[in-house]
């Protein structure tokens, strides 16, 4: 004998079906679409330390957007962007360079905002007998026969370290004492490894726990150099990314702040 299934619950079930179709297809497509997100950053390398704590913080926060870093000196990012390098948002080391890439079209307009403010110091490891609290002149010491610094034609470290060297009349003395860093990251590789003895090197770094405990420094007064104002440009390729907008949003926000604060920075 055949059995028959009423109509009425064939069509009770339809929607039902078609419910739950809709909903694997919605969660499917989400799930893929912001698992795939991904926003490319290219940051000062003063900024590694307090960088990789804000991304690790942003991430764990929002687990469907991937952060890929990538570190070096302002003035080569500044270089590659203009030759088409493929990045979302440039933090630069100061305000110059997201600045003409705003002008120039490559950067979105009205989207370069300072986010901090840098400090530089003078910093020696601790095998040194040296002190620098006794200032910057302890250069002309001479236990001091290398002095590293960033590369001052396109690291804006460098730039502050040359104009604290002349501001205490000491660049012209220590002319054959410098070694320069490609970035500021290679500047303290220098005096670490004892390829130099003593660096100027930024704030951020000596206050890092890789620094922190394997030397001492001195914070070189803010009327020696020019202000370290630290922007930030959106790329014309993240001016359409959601995640660009919330990465900038965690930055801004009081855990971004927190992090800037605990590595040095001066707060806009």
């Amino acid at each position: 004998m055949r059995l028959k299934i009423p109509k009425r619950r064939v069509k009770r079930s339809l929607p039902i079906v078609c419910a739950a179709w809709f909903l694997f297809l919605f969660i499917a497509f989400h799930n893929t679409t912001r698992a795939d997100e991904k926003i490319l950053i290219a940051a000062a390398a003063n900024l590694n330390p307090a960088m990789n704590d804000i991304c690790k913080g942003f991430e764990k926060a929002n687990p469907t957007i991937d952060v890929e870093l990538s570190y070096g000196s302002s003035g080569n990012f500044f270089a590659q962007i203009k030759q088409g390098a493929p990045f979302d948002i440039f933090f630069a080391a100061n305000t110059t360079y997201p600045a003409r890439l705003e002008e120039e079209g490559l950067g979105v307009k009205g989207k370069c905002k300072i986010y901090a403010f840098g400090s530089i110091v003078l910093w020696v490891p601790k095998s040194s007998a040296l002190n620098p609290r006794k200032g910057l002149h302890i250069v002309l010491d001479p236990k001091v026969k290398k002095i590293a610094i960033a590369n001052q034609k396109h690291a804006p470290y460098g730039m502050a370290a040359e104009e604290a060297l002349r501001h205490y009349g000491l660049w012209d003395q220590v002319q054959n004492k410098l070694v320069f860093g490609e970035n500021i990251s290679q500047t303290a590789q220098y005096v670490q490894s004892g390829a130099a003895d003593v660096g100027i090197l930024a704030l951020s770094q000596a206050v890092s726990p890789k620094l922190e405990s394997a030397g001492d420094y001195w914070v070189i007064p803010a009327e020696a150099y020019n202000k370290l104002g630290q922007a930030y440009v959106v790329l014309q390729r993240g001016k359409d990314k959601p995640g660009v907008r919330e990465f900038l949003e965690f930055v801004k926000g009081k855990k971004g702040e927190k992090v800037f604060t605990k590595y040095g920075y001066l707060l806009p």
